[in-house]
């Protein structure tokens, strides 16, 4: 037997207790006749100590240890002289009498601790060190139990979970799809899946009225802190459901996994339309953790002298409270903020309410103080805060231009604290959205969302309007599931195919199997699928799902410790009946 004890579990009530302990060297300490080293394994840390004079040898060997080495060590449990009540296991050590070396280990290329000196880069290609860090471990620990809590609260509410093809069919519409020749098929191709959607809506076909997976999806996009070209979801469906019962059921998940894994009671959860979304937070996810709702403020400074305004689609301000302190530096760095390529503003107005209550601003030549106090009112403002105005021809993309600048007040302001959680559902998004790259309508979220009822004459005659039975839930500005009511009809699913652009013949082609189906006797049903990496990064507090994930791909989606992805042999091609052309090919 290896190990009687791990090196987390054992305490003073062990004193004089002969055990085995197994692990790797996290550091050793000489303290001349004396010897502490520290052992590791995935449940804590134990000190072992080794005296030069009560066994001289074992002393010597001690000393020879290097970091990380794998040991076995047998010895008595001793109270400890000099505590550390920064370990569970601190107040006690072990007095070794026999030790083996079952693996000597070079010396890492980062040290194996928390507040590591390993680079992203160095520390992703030997990932299988890292994952050695407690803190590291800790997030993988954490995702292992909110997915064992997920399975739990999903089974005692009646869902099958149901595993579903890994190689399915290329589809349209969504991101790019992640292909697989068919050697057996020459020519043709395998698509891995971006979610299981269409196989999940059979499923409910299959009349097994509630399904959950917690399945790996690909996506062949560019990548982000809160994406990667594969990624988990618990994905769900229902049957016989409207919207309300599928908000239930999974607020009621969020719910339980939030008291379970964090000790928090969540409230009900607020309910905000995507217009609404919109209009005052300038995103579809919002975050609601503080207020800095945006302002609208054409009629209030439109017609005036200053152009910039007088020629706006869209004028609209944040309200940050107690900032009227800023330096005009300061000020200056956020004009440079919102104006870099990534946000796209061409400058920012400012205003403060000075302590007598006047209002000081950067356009002050054109406009009194009496428009002045009535810009103060239309924000409710105080002796204080500052006003930070945008401006644009594009009310939707300065309202996005203010979103980034609300975000980055609320960074600079602390009010993003990752310890404090709101949630809310975003419902009734737009049915579509227009795409200038593809010059006409796109699902903005698949191609089987249902309309809203009451909108469905709309499909005929303006279909730009219609709204979708779609719901999103976001927690800290982060989208972390989303879903909607389908189409069980397979009229109505042909007539959202030709909105699309899809010829019944293309329809037929890519989804027939789907329509067919319909045509059996389709249940109303709904679902969502929430993102498990982004749910565990919020819970651990993480800046990227990068690392909540074991072995992750970096920003280009690289896999660095595999090498993936890689050149494969020519037999291979050859097998496959592919050519690969290469950018030197012509040379």
């Amino acid at each position: 037997m290896y190990r009687t004890n791990t090196c987390g579990e054992l305490r003073l009530s062990d004193v004089n207790k002969t055990v085995t302990l197994a692990g790797w060297v996290q550091r050793i300490r000489k303290m001349g006749g004396m010897t502490f080293v520290d052992l590791r394994d995935r449940y804590g840390i134990t000190q072992l100590a080794f005296n030069q004079e009560t066994n001289a040898d074992m002393f010597e060997q001690a000393n020879r240890l290097g970091r990380e080495y794998v040991l076995q060590a047998t010895g008595v449990v001793r109270e400890r002289y000099s505590k550390n009540a920064q370990l569970p296991t601190g107040e006690i050590e072990i007095e070794v009498s026999a030790l083996h070396i079952l693996n000597a280990a070079v010396t890492p290329p980062f040290t194996i601790e928390d507040e590591t000196d390993g680079g992203d880069d160095l520390r992703m290609k030997y990932r299988y060190l890292d994952l050695r860090r407690q803190c590291v471990r800790a997030n993988l620990e954490l995702r292992h139990k909110m997915a064992f809590e997920v399975r739990r609260y999903l089974d005692e509410h009646g869902f099958l979970e149901v595993e579903t093809p890994v190689l399915v069919n290329s589809t349209p519409e969504g991101a790019r799809d992640f292909v697989v020749p068919s050697r057996m098929n020459p020519g043709q191709f395998y698509a891995l899946p971006q979610s299981p959607q269409i196989l999940k809506q059979l499923l409910m076909v299959s009349g097994f009225d509630r399904y959950f997976q917690i399945v790996k999806c690909f996506r062949d996009e560019d990548l982000r802190a809160d994406r990667q070209p594969e990624f988990t979801q618990i994905d769900c469906e229902m049957s016989f459901v409207e919207q309300e019962d599928v908000l239930n059921m999974f607020e009621g998940m969020s719910r339980h996994l939030f008291k379970v894994i964090k000790g928090i009671d969540l409230p009900k959860l607020p309910r905000m339309t995507w217009q609404d979304a919109m209009k005052y937070y300038g995103s579809d996810k919002p975050d609601t953790r503080f207020d800095m709702r945006f302002v609208e403020l054409m009629d209030v400074l439109k017609g005036y002298g200053f152009s910039v305004f007088d020629n706006a689609a869209y004028i609209g301000g944040i309200c940050a409270k107690g900032a009227a302190s800023y330096t005009r530096k300061q000020i200056d760095q956020l004009t440079e903020f919102v104006k870099r390529p990534q946000i796209g503003a061409k400058g920012l107005v400012y205003a403060r309410i000075e302590a007598d209550g006047t209002v000081k601003s950067s356009v002050d030549k054109f406009y009194t103080q009496e428009v002045l106090q009535q810009l103060k009112a239309a924000f409710e403002a105080e002796a204080g805060d500052l006003i930070l105005i945008l401006s644009g021809d594009d009310a939707m993309k300065t309202r996005k231009q203010l979103c980034e600048l609300r975000l980055e007040m609320g960074n600079q302001l602390g009010l993003r604290d990752k310890n404090k959680y709101s949630c809310l559902w975003v419902i009734d998004f737009p049915m579509y959205e227009w795409s200038e790259e593809e010059g006409r309508l796109m699902a903005m979220h698949h191609p089987f969302t249902a309309p809203k009822p009451e909108d469905i004459p709309l499909l005929d005659t303006d279909p730009a309007s219609v709204r979708a039975n779609a719901y999103d839930m976001v927690i800290n500005g982060v989208e972390v599931g989303g879903g909607s009511i389908r189409i069980h009809d397979a009229g109505l699913q042909q007539k959202v195919f030709e909105i699309l652009g899809f010829t019944p013949e293309k329809a037929q082609q890519k989804f027939g199997f789907l329509m067919n189906a319909f045509k059996y006797g389709a249940p109303p049903h709904g679902g969502l699928a929430y993102g498990l990496d982004r749910f565990v990064s919020l819970f651990a507090g993480l800046d990227s799902i990068r690392d909540c994930i074991a072995f992750p791909k970096n920003n280009q989606g690289r896999d660095v410790m595999l090498g993936a992805p890689g050149i494969i042999d020519q037999s291979q091609l050859d097998e496959l009946d592919l050519i690969v052309k290469t950018k030197d090919a012509d040379k």
